[in-house]
């Protein structure tokens, strides 16, 4: 049962209130003034507030002001109700961190809407999604409802590409979010005599070009399929629409498409410092990561994924045969030893 506090100075209007949130299902908690409110909401700590702001020993400027100097207070939804309609009124309030505005005379289903809005943005923001599709749809279904989701659903255009084909270059401006129905991908980067290192591997299930369509900025790596695959195409415009309007899906978005940041960076100095048989063993590991199972490689995407040259990740692959770390048969190979590869990595 979600508990929410109000602080309101009149009794007829507080016991009413109280009475309408009750019968909804709500805990009610009431306070006759501000300093009351402010003392109740630290050790009750509610789910949403709602106050008064014409109230005598603190207004309910002076209760929203301190309660967000607390830590454990300053995130809970606050609504201000009042009579006071005036636009100056309303927008002191929402400059200074109220979620909602409700003016007296109001009814109980506007009150009880603006309250189950502000309940569920709080439960959003809360929430953790799967790293996929269904994570994505899962989140715009708990924010905009089913009516959002279907209309991004039905923006969405599916395209297939042949193995080794090109989905965007470095240097392109992204218009699309892709998403990987099915097949792999390869992200990569070339320098300046055509040599290229690979920088991420994707997967059905990921997410491709967030970063720079974020930052709105030209792509900084090129994408190429592993193998034949069929790419989702979210639009640029309803993804920024997903953002702008949502900040606590903006916050939830970004976190649910940049969790793999560290992971890149860490590999990246891995593959900086470590000696090439941690790197090729590296390489690999990645590489089964995507297929789990015997993998499909050619020798040089594995190269460039370790960061080497070709003759030498052939070289090191005939070593890991050798050991019987591996097993390489029409071209596939098989990790044999798998808890050996990864100590090798380490």
């Amino acid at each position: 049962m979600k508990k929410i506090l109000l602080i309101e100075d009149n009794v007829e209007i507080r016991e009413n209130t109280s009475e309408i949130l009750e019968l909804d299902g709500y805990e009610v908690i009431t306070a006759e003034n501000g300093k009351v409110g402010v003392d109740v909401a630290i050790r009750e700590l509610p789910d949403l507030i709602i106050c008064d702001i014409m109230m005598p020993v603190l207004d309910g400027y002076g209760v929203l002001h301190l309660l967000s100097k607390q830590e454990k207070t300053a995130s809970i939804p606050f609504i201000f109700l009042t009579a006071k309609a005036e636009r100056t009124d309303f927008r002191k309030g929402m400059d200074m961190g109220a979620d909602d505005y409700i003016t007296k005379p109001f009814d109980d289903v506007e009150l009880l809407s603006a309250i189950e809005s502000r309940l569920r943005k709080k439960e959003v923001s809360k929430k953790q999604y799967a790293q996929d599709i269904t994570g994505l749809d899962q989140l715009i279904a708990d924010a905009n409802g089913e009516q959002e989701l279907k209309k991004l659903t039905e923006n969405r255009e599916i395209r297939y590409f042949k193995k080794k084909a090109e989905i965007y270059r470095e240097g392109d401006f992204p218009l699309y979010l892709y998403y990987v129905l099915k097949g792999k991908i390869k992200a990569f980067k070339t320098n300046d005599d055509g040599k290229e290192f690979i920088v991420n591997l994707y997967n059905q299930g990921d997410f491709v070009g967030y970063v720079d369509l974020i930052q709105e900025t030209n792509f900084t790596d090129t994408t190429e399929t592993l193998e034949d695959a069929e790419i989702c195409l979210i639009p640029k415009k309803d993804f920024n629409n997903l953002l702008h309007q949502n900040p606590q899906v903006a916050q939830k978005f970004i976190q649910l498409l940049s969790k793999n940041i560290k992971d890149n960076e860490e590999s990246l100095l891995k593959l900086a410092y470590n000696s090439v048989r941690k790197r090729v063993s590296e390489a690999l590991l990645r590489f089964h990561q995507q297929n789990h199972t015997s993998m499909k490689i050619s020798r040089e995407d594995l190269a460039s994924a370790a960061g080497t040259s070709l003759e030498t990740a052939i070289r090191t692959l005939s070593d890991f045969k050798e050991e019987k770390l591996v097993e390489i048969e029409s071209g596939r190979i098989t990790i044999l030893n798998i808890d050996k590869l990864k100590k090798l990595r380490n």
